[in-house]
C-alpha cells in the first residue's frame, strides 16, 4: 500500500492547530510508547545548571538583558527608540506595529491597542487580550467588558463618554493576546513595558487602574492581585489602584464586593480631586 507523508506546517497552520487542541481542553503531550508516570527511577540525578554559581545577594540577568546580549537588535533598546519617538495615541499604535520583537505578535490577529475618551480622568489597564479582543481589535469585549461596563457605569464613568470628566479610557500591558489565555511571560511584558509608558503619558489620566497581576507587575513591579487589591500607589508616576480583574470576577462571584469596595475608593479620589 502506497503511503503519504501528512503535509508540512507552516509556522501559522501549527500555531492554529495548537490554538484549537488548547481550546478544546487538551493540556498533555503523549508519545507513541505508554509511560508509567507512578515508576520511580532507580536513582534520581540532579540536574545541573548550566550557569555557573551567583556570588550570595546576586541575582541573574532578566530575560530581555539575556536576550539584549544575544546577536541581532536589542528588543528593549528598540521599543525605547520606537516609544520615544511616538508624540500622539496614532503614531504610538504605528509603532507598536512596527515592532516585531514580541513573539506574541506573530500568533496574534490583530494588535489590541486601545479604546474610550483619549483624554480621560481614569485609565485601566488590563491584562492580555483574549480570543474575542483578538478577533475585534478591542480591549475588554465580551463577557469581560460587559462586566467592567457596569461596574464602572455605577460609580458614573464609561468609555463611550463624550466628557472626559466621566469618561475610561481602556488599554491592555500587552496588545497580542497569549495562547491558552496564560498570563504574559515577564519578558513579553518587559519588552512592551516602554509602549505602555508611553500609552500612559499620552492619554495622561489623573488615575490608573490596575486590573489584574500582569498590569500590577508592570506598574508595580509586583504580583498577588489578592493581595494588592484596593490599595493605592504609584505607578506611571500617577495614583494607581489595583483591582481584580473581570475574568476572576465572574469566575469567583464572593469577591464583586470587594471590587465595589475598590471602585467606591476609585470614585472618592476622582471627588477629592475634583
Amino acid at each position: 500500500m502506497e503511503t503519504h507523508a501528512p503535509p508540512e506546517l507552516d509556522y501559522y497552520a501549527a500555531l492554529a492547530a495548537l490554538e484549537w487542541q488548547l481550546e478544546m481542553g487538551v493540556d498533555t503531550a503523549i508519545g507513541d510508547d505508554p509511560v508509567d508516570c507512578y515508576a520511580l527511577p532507580e536513582k534520581r540525578v540532579e540536574a545541573k545548571p548550566d550557569t555557573p554559581d551567583l556570588a550570595p545577594g546576586a541575582s541573574a540577568l532578566p530575560p530581555v538583558a539575556e536576550a539584549a546580549q544575544m546577536s541581532g537588535p536589542d528588543p528593549l533598546a528598540q521599543a525605547r527608540e520606537l516609544a520615544g519617538q511616538a508624540d500622539s495615541l496614532e503614531t504610538l499604535r504605528d509603532a507598536i506595529d512596527r515592532y516585531d520583537l514580541c513573539d506574541l505578535k506573530k500568533g496574534a490577529r490583530s494588535t489590541v491597542f486601545g479604546d474610550g475618551h483619549p483624554s480621560a480622568r481614569v485609565m485601566v489597564i488590563g491584562e492580555a487580550p483574549g480570543r474575542e479582543e483578538d478577533q475585534r481589535g478591542l480591549p475588554f469585549v465580551g463577557r469581560e467588558g460587559a462586566l467592567l461596563t457596569a461596574m464602572f457605569a455605577a460609580i458614573g464613568l464609561a468609555r463611550d463618554a463624550a466628557d472626559a470628566q466621566s469618561a475610561l479610557y481602556l488599554t491592555t500591558v500587552v496588545p497580542w493576546r497569549t495562547l491558552g489565555y496564560r498570563d504574559p511571560e515577564p519578558e513579553d511584558i518587559a519588552r512592551m513595558l516602554p509602549f505602555l509608558a508611553r500609552h500612559v503619558d499620552l492619554v495622561d489620566p489623573d488615575l490608573v487602574v490596575l486590573m489584574g497581576n500582569a498590569p500590577c507587575q508592570a506598574g508595580l513591579g509586583k504580583r498577588g492581585i489578592t493581595r494588592l487589591r484596593g490599595t493605592w500607589a504609584q505607578a506611571f508616576g500617577r495614583p494607581a489602584l489595583a483591582m481584580v480583574h473581570p475574568t476572576q470576577l465572574l469566575r469567583n462571584p464572593a469577591a464583586k464586593r470587594e471590587a465595589w469596595a475598590d471602585l467606591l475608593s476609585l470614585r472618592a479620589r476622582l471627588d477629592q480631586q475634583g
